[in-house]
């Protein structure tokens, strides 16, 4: 993979931002490549986040993981969350601000050749425009699976990573057919619901947490989970839960009381007892697969 010096990093990321993780395919494409990925990460902003770019060299499409924020691309300001992406050209004038008391945590892709825009647009998000996706978790964890794949070295990394961009673009157009529409306001205040749960799982333990967080009933959101998930948000959440506590598990180790209270169960046994009735195991015999990176 390509290395980048100081300088050209200072011009192409931004400074404002803490636990970033980065990767470097091919910084410098070649006029016969039509689509290729050129680097991309993950970025936790700072509150005091601010990032305007006019002329950058390359397309960049931004995934917001968690918090809040906006985007005003070329003139037109947007609103960001959990679950908003958005596309930005080279040409593009695009500031990005993210909210001080809830920083945004977000990935981005840069990427070049004169297809882009076209294969932007037929997934569903042309240049300029900011869409909130329906499978945020889906999404999340193919970008997760990107910057991992793009941070190892091997003669492969282009190849893998080029197969996962393309998953990823597949996974937004696949979205396409769980957006709301216009005439279906509880799908979309759902689908929100969602992303708050996908986004934010750790940080709720009941279905009156999430309805406060989201600014709804309690008793719609269990409606609307029941309508369009086929389950309760309780057991959406709890499998989010258990799903978050088996990744923890497998990539880190660790003692499973640790485990536990990072996805909110102060009881060590009843979070035991849920991961088993979610995975069919018990967290202990969840560690014996733990990766030997």
């Amino acid at each position: 993979m390509e290395k980048i010096g100081q300088s050209n990093a200072a011009a192409l990321l931004s400074q404002q931002v803490s636990g970033a993780r980065y990767f470097f395919l091919n910084l410098a494409p070649r006029r016969a490549d039509l689509f290729v990925l050129v680097m991309g990460g993950r970025e936790h902003c700072n509150p005091d986040y601010l990032n305007s770019r006019r002329n950058f060299p390359f397309y960049v499409l931004e995934y917001v993981v968690s918090g809040q924020g906006s985007v005003t691309l070329d003139g037109k300001a947007h609103p960001l969350g959990p679950g908003v992406v958005f596309v930005s050209a080279p040409a593009t004038r695009c500031e990005i601000h993210t909210d001080p008391n809830d920083p945004m945590e977000k990935y981005f892709l840069a990427v070049a050749g004169p297809e882009v825009p076209a294969r932007l647009r037929r997934c569903g998000v042309p240049v300029g425009r900011v869409r909130q996706l329906a499978a945020h978790a889906e999404v999340t964890s193919v970008l997760e699976d990107l910057v991992r794949e793009g941070q190892r070295s091997g003669a492969l990394a282009r190849r893998i990573c080029a197969v996962l961009f393309e998953l990823l673009l597949l996974k937004i157009e696949d979205t396409s057919s769980l957006a709301p529409h216009a005439s279906e306001p509880a799908r979309e205040a759902f689908l929100c619901c969602k992303a708050l749960i996908d986004a934010q799982a750790e940080r709720f333990a009941t279905l009156e947490e999430i309805a406060k967080a989201a600014g709804v009933e309690a008793s719609s959101v269990c409606r609307w989970f029941r309508r369009y998930q086929g389950t309760s948000p309780y057991q959406y959440l709890l499998r989010r839960k258990m799903n978050l506590a088996a990744e923890h598990l497998v990539e880190h180790g660790g003692l499973v009381k640790e485990v536990a209270q990072r996805v909110g169960f102060a009881d060590p046994y009843h979070f035991s007892r849920a991961f088993k009735s979610v995975h069919g195991v018990a967290p202990r015999d969840l560690l014996r697969y733990r990766r030997a990176d």
